[in-house]
């Protein structure tokens, strides 16, 4: 450690420390613009400047190593000095527009100007003018006068995102930052340069002068989106959510959020929200109270019990759901004597229930710190945006990542090793890695995988895993689309093995915001099966949209259609050709409930803003559910009641109620001749939920649109088919017309083929054979 002694306080860093740092340490502010703790050192605002003991002249805090003995003075009169003058430079060309800017109020340069500014400029020349940039539906670059060339947006998108997407042209007084020609800004965690700006250049598009921060009440909250939990600062003003910023959590989230937990909240109150009960009557919808919603319910449910028995009712939701919904939903159909519910939808081998409740079998930071990390079957970037981040992190540091999948995606990270194969292949992909495995160890290979031989990429992802018994944090994680394959507990045993004899630790990213916490609830089904391969009576539907949740959408559309009766249970007005009954039931923001995150960590939350119009929190429609049908126990004044009773009360690390290890025996398998065409199938980030896939500004995103059909080059060459043209995508009885697009980076005997969209809607399972032709020749 190097002591150093700042404004007569003396304090310890490790050596290679900056000045800032050490400032920091003590609590002692130098006022700074280009420098961010997360990001690269810039030294280009100069407004740091500080006074050092025995240099000519002052020195930039940030970029400053420290050295034994080092005397610093950050408010001396010579850096002061040079901090106003400082100041006084970067107002020059700055516009006088703070009355109108979005940045008003929580401005760093406004901040800075008071402590540090001019009453008057001594500059009497026009002011440069920057002609503003399209940067896409969320990020507003209309003032770019504004940017004082920090250049932390730039850094953001290279060190962070992973992609340079912002760059700064020319020099001097013609110095701007801008995008690429003709292109917008993509990245999935794009809004944090939002954030980051310490000026009004770069400001949010849709929150653009709709309020300012003063008039904003602040309030926590947790991210219904992806399994990370996502700390949420949600911003309120009469009533509405007006825009939702990170909450600084360096165990979970560190300081970013991704764009869809950012923009998703212009979904809260638009045209697609259900307001009032809904009754289906001869054909027509009749708006209802309450009372006779649920009365009218509870007497179908009863009636079909009666007539059917308990089993001809199921209850379907998703992993976006609070605790304790969860927990009530189960408990009212198990309290009627059905064990048919299920949030899993998209699943659809259950072999490991009972042994397995999935979790990333880790600490989400630890992940920043691996040197080894194995991904099998995930869309990394747009499944896991913010696990994605830390991964990336990981590389920049010397971590090795090897990816088995079925899409070689853009993952903007450096992969090191890469098994590309169709999904039909992965296990064998994993056997030949088992054998290779066995063979750095010096070990024999499992009974029945004497025939396996193992490719130059399976020996170069064992051999990089192999380390992690060596001292090396090595880990071995599932993706969404390992844990929806058909095959996915002998793909879990296989990477069970591969992680215990290499010492890797081994988890799950898991799907959803509280998939964690369905499994500890009790929200799956004894002896399961896929959702509605048996289709049965009555539904009743927990936030959920099947057909495009689930696994098999042509499946879920039958079993509905013929249902006695559905009971859609939404925030979002959907179902209208299946259900019976539209209850309108709050989302995240208007109730109170735990989400469980991948790591099992239970984060409660309160609602931010009051319910609209007679939506009311699920978990209370629930327990009067209940009582209606006069069920024990479900007389519960608040949520809190039902999270300490499932949970305990105070008990938020739940991780020793999770277990990835099951006892399932090692399958060996050979790869297939590639001939019959097989679907790929993604969830698009912006689609993957209710609330995501009804935010305009993320629909008009490159990732909002509609889904194409991408088509290996030889299958497209076969087909005579060019990118832009359309072609028809036919699984089990439902077909679809979609636009093709040409991918280099899938496998010879794959299509891939987006879920979750209404116009793939008709297909079939997310996994099996397909096939296409070009529209209009039937071939």
């Amino acid at each position: 450690m190097v002591e150093i002694e700042i404004d007569g306080k003396k304090v310890e860093v490790p050596p290679g420390s900056m000045v800032m740092d050490a400032a920091n340490k003590l609590g002692t502010y130098i006022p700074h613009f280009c420098y961010h703790k997360k990001l690269s050192i810039a030294a280009n605002c100069r407004m740091c400047l500080v006074e050092v003991e025995k240099a000519p002249k002052p020195l930039p805090a940030c970029a400053t190593p420290v050295s034994a003995g080092m005397i610093v003075r950050s408010n001396s009169e010579k850096a002061v000095q040079a901090q106003k003058s400082v100041m006084e430079f970067l107002l020059i060309n700055h516009p006088l527009d703070c009355p109108i800017c979005d940045q008003g109020g929580e401005c760093q340069l406004q901040d800075l100007a008071v402590g540090y500014g001019k009453s008057g400029s001594r500059y009497e020349e026009e002011k440069r003018t920057v002609v503003p940039k399209d940067a896409g539906p969320l990020i507003s670059m209309q003032e770019m006068a504004r940017c004082i060339h920090c250049t932390r947006c730039v850094r953001f998108g290279q060190e962070v995102a992973g992609v340079m997407e912002l760059g700064m042209l020319g020099r001097g007084e013609h110095a701007e930052i801008t995008t690429f020609v003709g292109k917008t800004v993509d990245s999935e965690v794009s809004g944090n340069m939002i954030d980051l700006c310490p000026v009004g250049a770069l400001t949010s598009k849709p929150f653009r002068y709709s309020a300012r921060t003063w008039e904003l009440s602040r309030r926590k909250s947790v991210s219904p989106h992806d399994s990370l939990g996502t700390n949420l600062i949600v911003q309120v003003k009469g009533g509405k959510v007006m825009r939702v910023l990170p909450l600084e959590n360096d165990a979970i989230n560190e300081c970013w959020i991704s764009d869809k937990d950012r923009f998703s909240y212009e979904a809260l109150d638009n045209q697609e929200r259900l307001t009032m009960p809904l009754i289906k009557q001869g054909g027509q919808w009749q708006e209802t109270d309450w009372q006779t919603a649920l009365e009218y319910i509870a007497h179908g449910l009863r009636n079909i019990k009666h007539e059917h028995g308990a089993d001809a009712i199921a209850a379907v939701a998703t992993g976006h759901q609070t605790s304790e919904e969860l927990y009530l939903l189960q408990k009212m159909m198990r309290g009627i004597g059905s064990e048919n519910i299920e949030f899993r939808q998209r699943q659809t081998d259950f072999a490991l229930d009972g042994q397995v409740t999935p979790w990333l079998g880790m600490k989400i930071a630890e992940l920043t710190h691996v040197k080894r990390a194995f991904i099998i079957g995930s869309f990394l970037r747009k499944d896991h945006p913010l696990v994605a981040t830390r991964l990336r992190a990981a590389v920049k540091s010397g971590a090795k990542l090897s990816i088995l999948h079925a899409s070689d995606d853009e993952l903007l990270i450096p992969a090191a090793n890469k098994m590309i194969a169709a999904p039909s292949d992965w296990l064998a992909a994993l056997s030949e890695i088992v054998v290779a495995v066995a063979a750095a160890k010096g070990v024999s290979a499992p009974a029945g995988f004497e025939n396996v031989q193992a490719s130059e990429a399976a020996g170069k992802i064992a051999a990089s895993l192999n380390t992690g018994d060596a001292g090396i944090p090595a880990v071995i994680l599932m993706g969404n689309a390992a844990a929806q394959h058909p095959q996915a507990s002998a793909l879990h045993a296989a990477a069970q093995w591969i992680a215990e004899q290499t010492g890797a630790k081994f988890g799950y990213m898991v799907e959803a915001a509280n998939s964690v916490g369905g499994y500890l609830v009790g929200a799956t089904a004894k002896n399961a099966t896929p959702v509605f391969s048996t289709p049965k009576k009555a539904y009743v539907l927990l936030g959920a949209e099947p057909e495009l949740d689930a696994a098999n959408p042509q499946q879920a559309r039958a079993a509905l259609d013929a249902a006695e009766m559905v009971v859609a249970m939404s925030p979002f007005k959907h179902g209208f050709d299946y259900a019976d009954v539209l209850l309108p039931v709050s989302p995240f923001s208007e109730t109170s409930g735990t989400f469980v995150n991948c790591e099992g960590f239970a984060q409660s939350f309160n609602g931010t803003v009051k319910p609209l119009g007679e939506t009311r929190p699920a978990w209370k429609v629930l327990r009067v559910l209940g009582n209606l049908l006069s069920l024990p126990n479900f007389d519960y004044e608040t949520s809190e009641a039902v999270r300490d009773e499932v949970f305990g009360k105070g008990v938020t690390d739940l991780s020793s109620k999770l277990n990835n290890m099951s006892k399932t025996a090692l399958t060996a398998a050979s790869h297939g001749d590639g001939g019959a065409l097989e679907r790929v199938t993604n969830v698009p980030i912006y689609f993957a939920d209710a609330i995501a896939r009804r935010s305009e500004p993320l629909l008009r995103t490159a990732d909002g649109q509609a889904p194409l059909a991408w088509l290996p080059a030889a299958l497209a060459d076969k087909l005579g088919v060019k990118a832009g043209d359309s072609v028809k995508v036919s699984q089990g009885a439902g077909s679809a017309v979609l636009v093709a697009g040409i991918d280099a980076g899938l496998p010879p005997n794959a299509v891939r083929v987006a879920a979750a969209h209404p116009s793939t809607a008709t297909l079939g399972a997310m996994f099996g054979a397909i096939t296409v032709e070009k529209a209009g020749e039937g071939i």
